[in-house]
């Protein structure tokens, strides 16, 4: 046997994706490892900010630039901001630009939920609906009742809630249980009910770009 017949042939092994880590915010946590399982984007990894500066977006663009300092310090190098604006009026774009990181794009979560395109098209018709998501229909008690003191002070409700004409439960999930949580919500804030299956929209995109190793588009 030649020299050539003792050598072994292996095939070249594919370079693993450097990791990825995605600084959202706790409100789509679970899409957002939902999305990483079914790509097997095991590279990526989640760190969740408190979802309830949902309701102090001011709060969002200072601990968003603390987490990227610490990812920073820990030597991670990819990031990806899992906010849209949020309520910050541009802070938080400042934040990315200051640290060359990019989000997702659009102006909430509802709208990437729907589709920024989509949304932007129907807002005229929805301008006075207000949106739930499957978090928001889980935690409906914890994170908007007790909050805003309507278990306290229920005529609080029509001055929160008075100038809307309807709820639209934005459906991430086919889950009847959740979707009956979100029509009892729509009655408890004397809001008309309506539900639309969204999927995980434009969120999918974002994290599977982000993750697979190309420079995601500049999200504004």
């Amino acid at each position: 046997m030649n020299a050539l017949g003792k050598l072994k042939f292996e095939p070249p092994k594919t370079p693993q994706p450097e990791r990825l880590r995605v600084i959202a915010c706790g409100m789509i946590a679970r899409e957002i490892l939902a999305i990483r399982e079914q790509f097997g984007l095991d590279h990526v990894e989640l760190k969740c900010l408190p979802a309830i500066y949902h309701h102090y977006p001011d709060r969002i663009a200072p601990a968003v630039e603390r987490a990227i300092r610490r990812a920073r310090r820990e030597g991670i190098e990819r990031i990806f901001i899992g906010y849209a604006d949020c309520g910050t009026g541009g802070a938080l774009d400042k934040i990315c630009d200051k640290y060359g990181v990019e989000r997702i794009a659009g102006p909430h979560c509802f709208s990437f939920y729907v589709g920024n395109e989509v949304f932007a098209e129907r807002w005229d018709d929805d301008m006075t609906s207000f949106f739930m998501t499957d978090f928001l229909a889980r935690q409906f008690e914890a994170f908007l009742v007790k909050p805003l003191g309507l278990d306290r002070h229920p005529e609080l409700r029509d001055m929160y809630f008075g100038n809307y004409s309807k709820m639209i439960y934005l459906a991430q999930t086919d889950d009847p249980e959740l979707s009956q949580k979100a029509e009892e919500a729509a009655a408890f804030l004397g809001l008309a009910y309506e539900r639309r299956f969204t999927g995980f929209g434009d969120l999918v995109s974002a994290i599977r770009q982000a993750g697979g190793g190309n420079s995601p588009p500049a999200y504004s």
